[in-house]
């Protein structure tokens, strides 16, 4: 990714979809390593599309690990971070990692999320790649934003793609019984040492390959994400280094600091919605993926809105917005703005977002305000303390293959992902990421740049097949990539597993809905427009409808199995 590439944006509400694309479409995220998963329940042989698969069954399931020695990080993956790389590139040093074309000539169609402008079938970049791999790519790309309904109406119809992407949070519903229902056992070409005909695939961490085994199968090809958190409380390092400011280190503090640097009338807050760092802040399991939001604590299995924790945050959160320390955009929730703008503009100096956000609002910046600094919080302890943090998913997006695929398309579908997975510093990590050298991207400096009709052509279309370990890598502004990595690990130190940590899990569809409503309750309760009592009765509900049951289902998974955390 270059300053003249795309920039992320992101409403005030939550981690963006785009901007988490953003930075895996050329900062790919995942990390080997991490301890053993005990997964649960589900007997793989029964047919079963409910649970997910035992520790013994996945043993025979999953790839070979071979790590790969083609290049070597500047900075080495700790505690569930990326890897990172702070040097100039230099396009004479690229090491090649696919020997040789491993597609067979046939064609393959692909449906993908898309963020933008599709560019034709027969721009420059798809043509390059094809020829690359040996296979004729058909993109069926489709809006990213609206991404949920197509999936439903397609895996519905009889007319499937060879291959479909699928993200995480796409997942709910009817979705993953339908994954399981429709898409090919990978298994016969990839488990155990035949992955080694792949040698990029075989590199990909084994957490990740975990994530991707849906009713007992190997049906996913994985893009690898950093267990680490990803949610950061971005701020205006010069700002704060001009006026002085120090980095808060408690909630008191973030308080106090906030009322300081609020001033409606000249228009300067302190921040936006803070709910996603009060999460982080006081402890509260992670929602975003199921089935991280349920953890066993003393002997009993909790879900993440019965604890004290969840409330307190909501709390937290909510005193900000009552003390006129919360940006007005924030007030519209999901509907808020790109917060880019007004964030360059000094309007408010701290907002919660991915991590990718760190270096978009660099290079968005670099130009036309050269004074811009954004640099990334240590996430703080409610009271002072060190934070309890939670591991994420090592894998969130997948690429499946049609069930009616036959084998010589299922050998080229994965003589696609053997070079879209090909590490930083490859010819096919170039290729796939920035296109063909002069067409798309030029390179001064060591730093590439893509050119206006890389932006056209080079988007995020073949890194959705399948990706390297997590990487992160900013040839423009390393000092970015140093910072984030660094960061990663900091705060990896203090992230646990919890009891479900890297399980894919299918809950049985009458249970699928059951949690939808709580975060739009919960931006309500932030807002002032609802109480803290109405989470309450919004959780005795759940339990009543249906929430009880569930506790007992994931419990069964952990009594036949074990937990993940160990």
């Amino acid at each position: 990714m270059t300053p003249n590439a795309a920039s992320p944006s992101s409403g005030s509400s939550g981690p963006s979809r785009r901007s988490f694309l953003a930075s895996t479409a050329v900062a790919t995220a995942a990390v080997a390593g991490g301890m053993p998963l005990l997964a649960a329940c589900g007997d793989s042989d029964s047919g079963s599309r409910d649970g997910t698969t035992s520790s013994k069954d996945a043993k025979k399931i999953l790839p070979a690990y071979v790590a790969s020695n083609v290049v070597t990080p500047d900075i080495p993956a700790q505690n569930g971070s990326a890897v990172g790389f702070t040097g100039k590139l230099d396009l004479s040093t690229l090491k090649t990692s696919v020997e040789k074309k491993l597609g067979k000539g046939g064609k393959v169609t692909i449906m993908s999320p898309f963020w933008g402008s599709p560019p034709k079938q027969d721009n420059a970049y798809y043509t390059a790649m094809n020829d690359l791999i040996g296979v004729d790519v058909v993109w069926r790309n489709q809006d990213g934003n609206t991404y949920d309904q197509k999936l439903g109406a397609v895996l519905a119809s009889s007319d499937i793609p060879d291959v479909v992407v699928v993200p995480g949070w796409n997942m709910g519903g009817k979705i993953p019984s339908a994954i399981i229902s429709k898409f090919a056992d990978l298994g016969p070409y990839l488990s155990e040492d035949k992955v080694k005909e792949y040698p990029n695939l075989a590199a990909i961490p084994t957490d990740a390959w975990r994530r991707s085994i849906f009713g007992g199968k190997l049906r996913g090809l994985p893009m690898p994400a950093p267990s680490a958190p990803s949610m950061v409380p971005l701020y205006r390092q010069d700002i704060f280094e001009k006026q002085g400011y120090d980095i808060p280190k408690s909630c008191d503090e973030f308080m106090a600091l906030a009322k300081e640097i609020t001033n409606a009338k000249a228009k300067r807050w302190a921040c936006l919605d803070m709910k996603w760092t009060a999460f982080q802040a006081f402890g509260v399991l992670s929602g975003s993926e199921k089935p991280l939001g349920w953890n066993l604590v003393d002997g009993k299995l909790v879900y993440r809105v019965e604890t004290d924790e969840y409330l307190e945050a909501l709390e937290w959160s909510r005193k900000l917005f009552e003390a006129g320390v919360v940006h007005p955009d924030s007030k519209m929730g999901k509907n808020a703005p790109d917060p880019g703008p007004k964030f360059a503009a000094g309007e408010f100096l701290i907002y919660p977002n991915n991590i990718s956000q760190w270096w978009g609002r660099t290079a968005e910046q670099a130009q036309q305000n050269p004074d811009f600094k954004i640099w990334g919080m240590d996430v703080w302890g409610h009271d002072g303390g060190n934070p309890a943090l939670w591991a994420e998913q090592p894998a969130g997006i997948f690429a499946f293959v049609s069930k009616k695929a036959s084998e010589s398309v299922i050998r080229d579908v994965l003589a696609v992902a053997n070079v879209t997975a090909a590490p930083y510093g490859t010819k096919e990590y170039m290729m796939t990421n920035y296109g063909v050298e002069g067409t798309h991207y030029t390179v001064k400096d060591g730093v590439p740049t893509k050119t206006d009709q890389g932006n056209i052509d080079v988007m995020n279309a073949y890194v959705m097949v399948a990706s390297p370990a997590a990487t992160i890598a900013h040839p423009d502004f390393p000092e970015v990539a140093k910072g984030q990595v660094e960061w990663e690990q900091r705060m990896g130190a203090f992230a646990k597993k919890s009891s479900f940590w890297g399980m894919q899990i299918t809950e049985p569809n009458r249970f699928t809905n059951l949690s939808n409503d709580f975060e739009q309750l919960e931006d309500d309760i932030v807002r002032g427009r609802k109480k803290i009592s109405d989470m309450q009765q919004a959780v005795s509900d759940w339990k009543s409808k249906g929430g009880d049951r569930l506790r007992d289902w994931y419990k069964q998974i952990l009594d036949e199995n074990g937990t993940a955390a160990g």
